[in-house]
């Protein structure tokens, strides 16, 4: 039996959670046509130790996008990206990345596509942190302001929660406790404000420095609304920036470049799933044909 019949699954625990049936008919499909090894990783760790175990057996991970980019991050930092030819199997909600790649959806599509596909050799974006970009970078982010508002008002009811537990078990004959209590009781019996978080603006324009090749695109005094780099092909990764206007709207701006720094004030951004910052500066850098994803033919 050939390598390419030989195969290590490696199943995410959140998949085999929320689908689990779609988790089984890949499993089936696979384990038809091939010989099958499957590992079932509680954590990150020993996520990448089933990667690093996996010998001549092809890889073939079955998770969603957050699950992709995890694996493709483990095998960049082992600096074995280049050796080794990945297979997925969409499984989750987080399906954008992967269907924008030209993954197949549904577990008996995509599991026939790691039998039949064929390797496609893919660009990646890489910052100077060793993170990895497979589809999208954005910045900012998607706005999580309301999000952030609201675990603060759940934290501190938290708080006067406890408070008023404290009182209650206090010795109860002395006034100022009687009067403490009495005065918890009273705002826990008021009825609660409307929200404000869904009020709450969106991001306002950031002021951002961005250089495509050494060449300056948009300086701190030209507010933007967003950045946005994707891994283009042929070592090059297409850059656009949105700039932010009053009245009538302003072009974007769109370069190709090899390498694109962003620097300000601090900035988060979303690399493919995953939200990271706050920064000062950060450089990314094409790397051609990086890594192998196999495809329908």
């Amino acid at each position: 039996m050939s390598a390419r019949d030989q195969l290590l699954v490696v199943i995410d625990p959140v998949a085999r959670r929320t689908d689990g049936e779609s988790v089984r008919i890949a499993k089936d499909v696979l384990g038809a046509a091939a010989a099958v090894r499957v590992c079932l990783p509680d954590g990150p760790e020993d996520f990448a130790k089933a990667l690093a175990r996996r010998g001549a057996r092809r890889l073939v991970v079955v998770g969603d996008d957050r699950t992709l980019v995890r694996a493709v991050a483990v095998l960049h930092r082992e600096r074995e990206l280049a050796s080794c030819s990945l297979s997925v199997v969409p499984v989750g909600a987080a399906q954008v990345l992967t269907r924008a790649l030209g993954v197949p959806s549904g577990a008996v599509a995509a599991a026939r596509a790691v039998l039949e596909g064929v390797e496609r050799r893919l660009d990646l974006l890489v910052d100077d942190r060793d993170g990895v970009v497979l589809g999208e970078l954005r910045i900012p982010p998607i706005s999580g302001v309301g999000a952030a508002a609201g675990a603060g008002a759940s934290s501190g009811e938290g708080a006067a929660g406890e408070g008023s537990g404290g009182v209650a078990d206090a010795d109860g004959h002395h006034p100022w406790l009687r009067s403490c209590q009495s005065f918890v009781r009273t705002l826990a019996s008021r009825p609660s404000r409307p929200s404000r978080v869904a009020s709450v603006p969106g991001p306002a324009p950031a002021r951002l420095r961005v250089e495509a090749d050494g060449v300056l695109v948009v300086d701190l005094d030209q507010p933007v609304e967003g950045v946005f780099l994707t891994p283009g092909d042929g070592g090059y990764a297409e850059v656009e920036v949105r700039r932010a206007s009053v009245g009538a709207e302003a072009a974007a701006l769109r370069v190709r470049a090899r390498t694109i720094t962003v620097s300000g004030a601090d900035f988060r951004y979303r690399a493919d799933a995953v939200v990271a910052g706050p920064v000062r500066t950060r450089t990314w850098t094409v790397r051609p044909r990086a890594w192998g994803l196999t495809l329908p033919k």
